[in-house]
C-alpha cells in the first residue's frame, strides 16, 4: 500500500513501483507498477500513445492523484500528506490546458506563481514583482501584461502557463504537453530555457511530449510508455528506436538523421493493411 515514510535518496523525484487508478477499484490501473528516477539537473521526456499513462504519472510525481500502491518521493521524502503549498515551493506543473474562470490579467496569472512564497496576506513584494517582469518579459508577453487571459490565442495561453511555472522558481518543473500550440521558435526556446535552468540551478524537469524530434534533441533521457506501463527508459539512441516505436505506438515509423547537423529525424511510414486506421477511427 501507499507509504508516507522517508527514504534516503538524492532523486529530485522518484517514483518506486507506483500504481493509480480513476474511478472505482475496478477499472484498469491508469499507472500500473511504475518506477522512475529523476535527478537534478535532469530533463526527462515522456513518450507514449494517447492513454499511455503520460499525464497520470506526471499527476502522481505532483501528489495532485495519489497512488494506489507504490510511492512517490520528492527529493527523498514522500508526498503523502505534504501540505500542497510546501509542495509547490518545490513543484512547478504546466497542465495540458488552463482554465482560469475569471477576469485575470496576463500578469495577474503569472503573478499567481509567486504564491506559493507568500505569506500572511498574500501581496506581492517587490522582489515578487521584478521576478514576474523578467519572465514576462523573457516570454515576450510584455506587452500583453494588461490584457485579459481569456481574450488571449492558444499559443498566448500557453506561453503564459509556462511564466507562471518559471516565476514560480521551483526546484522541479513538470509539464504536460507545453508545447502544444506554440510556435517552432517558442517551442525550441522552450527547451534551451529548461537546459538553462537544468545548468544553472540543477533544476529537475519532466516533460510529457509528443514531438520525438525535440525530445531526441533536448531530453536528457526519455521514458516511452504504453498502457499505463514503461516500455522502455534512458538515452535517446538506446530508447527511440524504429522497433520501440513502433511497438507502443502501433505504426511504423522510420528513424534517421539530417546529414550535416545530425539531428534526428522521425517519420512515419504509411501503413497498409490491419494498421490502417478504419472510417469509423478517422472521424474520432
Amino acid at each position: 500500500m501507499y507509504s508516507c515514510g522517508v527514504t534516503a535518496t538524492e532523486n529530485a523525484l522518484e517514483l518506486v513501483r507506483a500504481s493509480a487508478r480513476y474511478g472505482h477499484a475496478s477499472t484498469k490501473p491508469a499507472l500500473e507498477d511504475v518506477s522512475l528516477a529523476v535527478a537534478p539537473g535532469e530533463i526527462v521526456a515522456i513518450l507514449g500513445p494517447n492513454g499511455a499513462g503520460k499525464s497520470t504519472l506526471l499527476r502522481v510525481l505532483a501528489g495532485t492523484l495519489r497512488a494506489e500502491s507504490g510511492e512517490s518521493l520528492l527529493f527523498g521524502a514522500s508526498v503523502c500528506g505534504r501540505e500542497r503549498g510546501d509542495v509547490a515551493r518545490d513543484v512547478a506543473f504546466v497542465a495540458q490546458s488552463e482554465d482560469v474562470r475569471f477576469a485575470f490579467t496576463v500578469e495577474e496569472v503569472v503573478l499567481m506563481g509567486r504564491a506559493p512564497h507568500q505569506h500572511g496576506w498574500m501581496r506581492p513584494s517587490e522582489a515578487d514583482v521584478a521576478i514576474v517582469r523578467r519572465v514576462l518579459e523573457r516570454w515576450e508577453l510584455l506587452p500583453l501584461a494588461r490584457r485579459p487571459f481569456d481574450q488571449l490565442s492558444g499559443g498566448e495561453r500557453k506561453r503564459v502557463a509556462i511564466a507562471r511555472a518559471f516565476a514560480q522558481a521551483s526546484r522541479v518543473l513538470l509539464l504536460d504537453e507545453p508545447t502544444a500550440f506554440l510556435d517552432v521558435r517558442h517551442q525550441v526556446a522552450l527547451f534551451e530555457a529548461l537546459r538553462d535552468l537544468a545548468r544553472g540551478k540543477g533544476t529537475a524537469s519532466v516533460v510529457v511530449t509528443h514531438d520525438l524530434q525535440l525530445a531526441a534533441e533536448h531530453a536528457s533521457r526519455v521514458v516511452l510508455m504504453k498502457a499505463g506501463r514503461v516500455v522502455a527508459v534512458g538515452p535517446t539512441l538506446e530508447v527511440l528506436t524504429a522497433g520501440r516505436l513502433e511497438e507502443a505506438f502501433d505504426w511504423p515509423i522510420a528513424v534517421g538523421r539530417l546529414e550535416g547537423t545530425g539531428a534526428h529525424v522521425f517519420a512515419p511510414r504509411r501503413a497498409v493493411g490491419s494498421r490502417a486506421l478504419s472510417s469509423g477511427d478517422r472521424s474520432s
